[in-house]
């Protein structure tokens, strides 16, 4: 069936990125950092850099719970629904935050429901755009989730602004209603191609899927290269997700930028987390993803060890933004298209809704281990080490690591 009979399917990358792009202002998140650990009476709650962190812990592991439950979810009613439903939910959470004004309500309503309608949303154009690109799959999903990285870079200047003229919990309204109207719109977009649709005149090469058949949920999960897979994923995270949490406060505390000038560099990372998608999403289409996965690994942690120069050389702080975001969105391209090699695309869904736990544990770990080190030991030098050599022991597992029934060559 020749596809321009069926649909566009490149509709469906244009929805998936104005989806994305609202659901990657969660990186943004340093810019609320600061402001909230001001004082009640000067807009702020009086929070600790940890307790200021939490919410965005929260964001990421409940984002991640409920990739399982949308996946599992969107496999059987579609994604329209589902995202649809991510969006409203994704919109409410931000608003209770918003109108309830102290620090419980914003974990729960920003943590996690927010957090959960990111989950049922994100899931839903990744596994879209899979079934829609077999032939594309790596530049595809670089494509579906690049507006995910670039979130930020659009959200953290304008957050930025409107934190100074309106205060932290209008601006959160704002986003709110904002995120909601225009994801709830895009999600009408996405839908599944036929049964048994493939791209006209495209034969599927032996290395679109390695295994040669799907693999169910359970299936999966007792297989040794799962635990492998998550692994690297949690290394990857555990380390781009501490440096997405802390960009503003590093910038401001270690090489004295301004809040607005650390802003900037939020987005600035959310550019290269952007570019890093497509980027190392198409070159793993010709190289391969386990090459590819261990260039990654090695080019951030070296990246990350480095930043440990920073009071010495300032410049060095832009440099390691361009790198570790470069590579942290490599991740988030290269692991939905792992799953599908490994496990195929049948359940995709829920397969990568579990492999995705592992963005939502390094997540919840990695952001709030700098600025625990940074309490403890009034320096981020030894987060900065672990994560870096965390990064090292994930290049050695992509060496070792392959589809389940495949064997080493």
């Amino acid at each position: 069936m020749a596809e321009d009979k069926v649909f566009n399917r490149w509709l469906i990358v244009i929805g998936a990125i104005l989806i994305q792009l609202c659901l990657g202002a969660i990186y943004a998140w340093s810019v609320f950092c600061k402001p909230l650990q001001q004082p009640i009476g000067y807009g702020g709650l009086g929070l600790t850099p940890s307790q200021a962190t939490l919410p965005f812990s929260l964001v990421l592991v409940f984002f991640a719970i409920a990739t399982i439950i949308g996946g599992r979810w969107q496999d059987k009613a579609g994604p329209r629904l589902v995202a649809t439903v991510g969006g409203i939910v994704l919109g409410i959470g931000m608003l209770v935050a918003a109108f309830l004004r102290c620090f419980t309500w914003l974990t729960i309503g920003y943590g996690v429901l927010s957090g959960m309608g990111i989950g049922f949303t994100y899931v839903c154009p990744v596994a879209t755009g899979i079934k829609w690109f077999p032939d594309k799959r790596g530049l595809i999903t670089g494509l579906s989730v690049a507006g995910f990285g670039a979130g930020a870079l659009i959200v953290a200047p304008v957050a930025r602004a409107l934190i100074d003229g309106v205060g932290v919990f209008s601006t959160l309204a704002i986003l709110g209603i904002a995120f909601l109207v225009v994801i709830v719109l895009s999600a009408q977009i996405l839908r599944n191609p036929p049964a048994g649709w493939k791209p006209e005149g495209w034969i599927a090469p032996e290395k679109t899927q390695m295994t040669g058949r799907d693999f169910g949920p359970g299936e999966m999960l007792s297989s040794l290269s799962f635990y492998l897979v998550w692994l690297m994923y949690f290394f990857g995270c555990f380390a781009g997700l501490m440096i997405i949490a802390q960009t503003s406060p590093i910038g401001q505390d270690i090489v004295g930028l301004t809040a607005k000038t650390a802003a900037l560099a939020v987005g600035t990372l959310a550019i290269f987390n952007a570019l890093g998608r497509i980027f190392w999403g198409r070159l793993s289409d010709s190289l391969g993803r386990k090459r590819t996965l261990f260039l990654m690994l090695i080019i951030n942690g070296a990246a990350i060890l480095l930043y440990n120069t920073i009071a010495v050389f300032p410049i060095y702080y832009w440099i390691g933004i361009y790198i570790v975001g470069l590579c942290f969105g490599g991740y988030l391209a290269l692991f939905p298209a792992i799953t599908a090699d490994f496990y195929g695309t049948k359940n995709i869904g829920i397969n990568y809704g579990l492999v995705f736990t592992a963005y939502g544990v390094g997540g919840l770990l990695g952001s709030l281990f700098a600025p625990r080190v940074l309490e403890i030991t009034k320096s981020y030098s030894m987060a900065f080490t672990v994560t870096g050599i965390l990064c090292l022991l994930g290049a050695v597992i992509a060496i070792i690591s392959r589809p389940p029934g495949v064997k080493q060559n």
